[in-house]
C-alpha cells in the first residue's frame, strides 16, 4: 500500500507541469473566447500526449460530431432544446405593445456594456459634441434675455408666466426649436435643445417646462418624422411661430404605464357627404399645455367596423391631430402639481368628429401610433428631463458652494466643517457626472442613434439624482432653504422634483421593467435572436443564436473570474494615466454583469420578468456602468485636465461603489435552482471581500468641496450654461457678491490670526479685533474696508424673507391665472383672449 501511495505521488509530480499547462491553456482559451474547434484541438493534443485510451478518443469524436457539425447538432441537440423551451414556456411572453417597445430605437454603447467586453476604443470615438455658432448665439442672446425677463418668485405667486414672457417666447420661436428651418423653425440639434432647457431651468422651472414640452414628444416631433407632406406644410410653420399651441394627450386615469390599456377610442365612419371621418371619445389627464392648446395630439385605439380603410377592423393605437375648437372637446381646467405653476390639465372629448386626414401620417398611419410614440420616446427621454435635471444640479452647485463659504458658525464658514463638506462634495460630484452623461447622450442622438435603453437610463438616473442633489442643498442651506420668499433659490426646485420623477414613465417602472427588462432582450447579442427564432419556429436561426449564446456565457465566465482574481488588471485600457485603472475595472464590471445576467435569464426564464426587485438591481449595475463610461468620455474629451482629476476619481469610485452594492443585492437574492447557495454564500462573500470600490475617499470628497467654494475658472466651467443674473438686487447675484468678498476677506482673517499667535493681538475671535488690528497696523485700511463690506454683503446674503401678517395672508392667496383659458363647453372665447395677449 505504501509503495502504491508513493508511486501515485511520483506520477502526480511527473505530470504536474502538464496539468499546469493544460489548466493555463483552458484559462487562456476561455478568457479570449476561443472557438469550439480550438478547444477540441487542444483536448486532442493533450490526449495524444498522454496516450489516451480508445474510449476517450471515441468520446471526443462524439462530442465533435454533435457540437461542431452543424447539421447533426441542429437535428439533434438544437431541435430538442427548442421543443423543450416551447413546451415549458421558458422564454417570456411578449405582448404586441412590448414587442413594439423592444423594436423601437437602436442599440448604442449599451450593447458594448452588455457584451461583457466593451470596446473602449469605439466608445472614445463616439461624439462628445459642442454647440454650433448659431446655437451658441441663441443661447447667449435670446435665452439670456428670456431668463432675465422672468422672475421665478413672481411666476409662482401669480401662478403663470407674465404676458411679455409668453409674447417673447413665441416671437423668438422657442416653441419651434426642433422644427426644421424650411418650415420656419430654428432646426436646432438635440444638444442645443438640451442646453436651452437646461439654462431656462436654472432661472425658472415652469419656464423651462413650458418651452420643453412643445419641443419633446408631441405634435411637432411626430409630424417631422411621420406626418404627410400636407400635414407638415400646414402645421409646422404655424407651430414654429406659436400660431398653434400644441399639447399631446396620452395618459388616462386607468392607462399610465400600461399604455396598452388606453380606453380612448375612435371609430371610422362614412359621412353623409361620402367622406370618411373619425368619431372620437377620450378622457385624459396630466396633459401639459392642454388648457391653452389650439391643436391636441391624441393617442387612441382605432376601430374600423366596416373596414372602410381596408386595413381590418381593429387597427390599434393611433395618433391624430385635433383642432381644439372642434365641438365636444372639454378644456379649461388645471391640475395643481404641488403648486408648480405650469399648465398641466385634464381634457376630454365626447363624439368629436374629425376627418380621417387628422391621423398623423394620413390613413397609412392608422394603427401605427404606438410605434410612433415608442420611437420618439427612445430619443426624447434623453433630452428634456435630463436637461432640466442637469441644469438644476448646476444651480444647486452654485448656490450651495457659495452659501457654504458665506454662512458662518463658530467663527468659521460652514463649508469648512466635514459635515457640510460631505453633501457639498456629493452635489459637485453629481454635477460633474450628469453633465458628462447629458453631453454624451446628446452626441448619440445627434449622430442618428435612438438608444431606448440609454435614454431610459438617462431619464431615471438624472431625475433621481437631482432629487438627492436638491435634498443635499436643502441640508446645506438649512433654514434659508425652508423659508419661502423671493430670496429662497431652492424651495421651488424641491417642490418640482417629484413631478420629473413621475412623468415620461414613472421612475419605478423605468428602473424595474424598462432598463434591464428591455435591455436584456434588446442589447444582448443573442437573446432577441433566440426569441425571434422560437417565435418563427426557425431551427437554423435558433441553432446559430443559441450555441453562440452558450459560448458567450462561457467566455464571460472566464473573463469574470480572471478579472476578479486580478482586480481587473488583465483587461486592457485605451489610455494611460490616472483613468486607465477605471477602464480595466469597467471591463471587469461588464464581464461580471453579462455573466450573471445570463445566469438569471437562463435559470429564471420568463419568471425573471416579474422579479422586479432583482431586475431593478441589474438595472442599477447598467445605469452606473453607463454613467461611469460617460465620465471617462468627458475626461478624455476635455483633455485630461489635471485640476479635474479629483472629480474623475470621485465619479468613478462612486460609480463602482453603486455597481458593487447592486451586485451584492443580486447575489443575495438570485435563486438559481441548485446553485442559490453558491451565490448567497461563497460568491456573496467573495463580493464583499473583493469589492470593486468602497466609494470615494474622504480626502477626494474634501477636494471637491473645496474646489466649488473658491471663485474661479473651474467653478465657472462646472456651472457653464446656467443663467447668472445681472441686477445687484437679485438673490443669486447678492450671494455671488458676498461669496467673492468673503473669500477675499479670508486673507485679512489670516493676518489677524498670525498676530494672535505672535501675541500682538489678544486671543479672542478675529472678528472682534478689526479695530485693534487696524490701530496696530496688522491690517491696512483697505483690508478693514474689505472686511466691513464683506460682512455687510454676507449679512444681506444670508437674510431670509419675512412678511407682516397681512403680507403673509396675501402670499397664501392664489390669484386667477394671468391668461384666460377655454371654458368647459369648448367655446373659444378664452383662447381668443389668450391670443390677443400674445399678439
Amino acid at each position: 500500500m505504501e509503495a502504491l501511495f508513493f508511486g501515485f505521488l511520483s506520477g502526480l509530480e511527473a505530470s504536474w507541469p502538464v496539468w499546469t499547462a493544460a489548466a493555463a491553456a483552458v484559462l487562456i482559451l476561455g478568457f479570449t473566447g476561443a472557438p469550439l474547434m480550438l478547444w477540441l484541438l487542444g483536448t486532442g493534443l493533450l490526449m495524444w500526449g498522454y496516450a489516451a485510451p480508445t474510449w476517450a478518443w471515441i468520446t471526443l469524436g462524439v462530442i465533435a460530431l454533435f457540437f461542431a457539425v452543424k447539421p447533426v447538432r441542429r437535428a439533434t441537440l438544437s431541435n430538442g432544446i427548442m421543443k423543450a423551451m416551447k413546451a415549458f414556456n421558458f422564454l417570456p411572453v411578449i405582448s404586441q405593445t412590448e414587442q413594439t417597445a423592444i423594436d423601437a430605437g437602436t442599440v448604442w454603447i449599451d450593447g458594448e456594456l452588455f457584451s461583457g467586453k466593451p470596446d473602449f476604443n469605439r466608445i472614445l470615438n463616439e461624439s462628445y459634441p459642442e454647440l454650433n455658432e448659431r446655437e451658441q448665439a441663441f443661447l447667449d442672446d435670446q435665452v439670456e434675455k428670456l431668463c432675465a425677463m422672468t422672475n421665478d418668485w413672481e411666476v409662482f405667486q401669480n401662478r403663470d408666466l407674465p404676458p411679455d414672457v409668453w409674447e417673447y417666447m413665441l416671437k423668438e420661436k422657442f416653441f419651434g426649436l426642433i422644427i426644421p428651418q424650411e418650415y420656419g423653425g430654428l432646426g436646432f440639434s438635440a444638444l442645443a435643445n438640451s442646453a436651452i432647457v437646461s439654462k431656462l431651468t436654472t432661472r425658472c422651472g415652469p419656464l423651462a417646462t413650458t418651452v420643453m414640452v412643445p419641443n419633446s414628444l408631441g405634435p411637432a416631433e411626430l409630424l417631422i418624422h411621420y406626418g404627410t407632406q400636407e400635414q407638415k406644410d400646414y402645421y409646422l410653420p404655424r407651430l414654429a411661430v406659436g400660431q398653434e399651441i400644441p399639447c399631446f394627450a396620452l395618459t388616462e386615469p386607468n392607462a399610465g404605464s400600461d399604455a396598452g390599456g388606453i380606453s380612448s377610442n375612435g371609430v371610422v365612419f362614412k359621412g353623409d357627404d361620402g367622406k370618411l371621418y373619425l368619431r372620437l371619445n377620450w378622457e385624459k389627464r396630466y396633459i401639459t399645455l392642454a388648457a391653452i392648446s389650439t391643436v391636441l395630439g391624441l393617442a387612441f385605439k382605432l376601430r374600423d367596423p366596416e373596414n372602410l380603410l381596408g386595413k381590418g377592423k381593429d387597427l390599434g393605437i393611433t395618433c391624430a391631430l385635433i383642432p381644439t375648437d372642434s365641438g365636444g372637446i372639454k378644456l379649461g381646467e388645471r391640475h395643481d402639481p404641488l403648486g408648480v405653476p405650469f399648465y398641466n390639465c385634464p381634457t376630454s372629448g365626447k363624439d368629436v368628429i374629425v376627418p380621417v386626414s387628422a391621423i398623423i401620417g394620413g390613413t397609412d398611419g392608422a394603427g401605427l401610433g404606438w410605434k410612433m410614440l415608442m420611437e420618439c420616446l427612445a430619443a426624447g427621454r434623453g433630452i428634456s428631463l435630463p436637461a432640466s435635471s442637469a441644469g438644476g444640479m448646476k444651480a444647486m452647485l452654485r448656490v450651495s458652494g457659495a452659501y457654504a463659504a458665506v454662512r458662518k458658525q463658530f467663527g468659521l464658514p460652514i463649508g469648512k466643517f466635514e459635515g457640510i463638506e460631505e453633501p457639498v462634495s456629493r452635489i459637485a460630484g453629481y454635477s460633474y457626472i450628469f453633465e458628462a452623461a447629458r453631453r454624451f447622450t446628446c452626441g448619440a442622438l445627434m449622430d442618428g442613434a435612438k438608444p431606448a435603453v440609454v435614454t431610459a437610463i438617462a431619464k431615471y438616473s438624472f431625475t433621481e439624482s437631482f432629487r438627492e442633489v436638491v435634498n443635499d442643498t436643502m441640508d446645506v442651506l438649512g433654514g434659508a432653504a425652508i423659508s419661502k420668499g423671493p430670496k429662497n433659490m431652492v424651495a421651488h426646485a424641491y417642490y418640482s422634483v417629484p413631478v420629473s420623477i413621475t412623468v415620461e414613465g414613472a421612475n419605478i417602472l423605468t428602473r424595474t421593467l424598462m432598463i434591464f427588462g428591455q435591455g436584456a432582450i434588446r442589447c444582448h447579442p443573442y437573446a432577441l435572436k433566440e426569441i425571434q427564432a422560437l417565435t418563427n419556429n426557425d431551427l437554423k436561426a435558433f441553432d446559430d443564436a443559441f450555441w453562440k449564446h452558450i459560448g458567450h456565457v462561457g467566455h464571460n465566465f472566464f473573463r469574470s473570474v480572471l478579472l476578479s482574481l486580478t482586480r481587473g488588471r488583465l483587461a486592457g485600457s485605451p489610455v494611460n494615466g490616472v483613468a486607465a485603472p477605471y477602464y480595466r475595472k469597467m471591463s471587469w464590471a461588464s464581464a461580471t454583469f453579462a455573466f450573471i445576467a445570463d445566469i438569471a435569464m437562463g435559470s429564471l426564464g420568463g419568471a425573471l420578468k416579474v422579479r422586479e426587485k432583482l431586475t431593478g438591481r441589474f438595472a442599477d449595475v447598467l445605469i452606473w456602468m453607463y454613467l461611469g463610461t460617460s465620465v471617462l468620455r468627458r475626461f478624455e474629451a476635455e483633455g485630461r485636465r489635471k485640476e479635474d482629476e479629483a472629480f474623475l476619481h470621485y465619479a468613478m469610485q462612486l460609480s463602482f461603489a453603486n455597481i458593487q452594492k447592486a451586485f451584492e443585492g443580486i447575489f443575495r437574492h438570485l435563486d438559481v435552482p441548485g446553485l442559490g447557495w453558491l451565490f448567497k454564500g461563497p460568491v456573496a462573500l467573495w463580493a464583499r471581500t473583493n469589492t470593486l470600490s468602497t466609494g470615494p475617499s474622504d480626502d477626494t470628497a474634501q477636494r471637491l468641496a473645496k474646489a466649488v467654494q473658491v471663485p474661479g475658472q473651474q467653478r465657472d466651467r462646472f456651472t457653464e450654461g446656467m443663467f447668472m443674473p445681472k441686477p445687484e438686487a437679485d438673490p443669486l447675484a447678492q450671494l455671488e457678491r458676498a461669496f467673492r468678498l468673503s473669500v477675499q476677506s479670508e486673507e485679512v482673517a489670516r493676518k489677524i490670526k498670525d498676530a494672535i499667535r505672535k501675541k500682538t493681538l489678544p486671543r479672542i475671535k478675529p472678528a472682534l479685533l478689526l479695530d485693534q488690528a487696524l490701530e496696530k497696523a496688522v491690517i491696512t485700511q483697505a483690508d478693514y474696508d474689505l472686511v466691513m463690506l464683506a460682512e455687510k454683503e454676507r449679512a444681506e446674503a444670508i437674510r431670509v424673507d419675512s412678511f407682516t401678517l397681512e403680507e403673509y395672508k396675501l402670499t397664501a392667496h392664489i390669484p386667477q391665472p394671468t391668461l384666460n383659458v377655454r371654458n368647459g363647453k369648448g367655446n373659444a372665447n378664452g383662447l381668443k383672449d389668450f391670443q390677443q395677449v400674445l399678439n
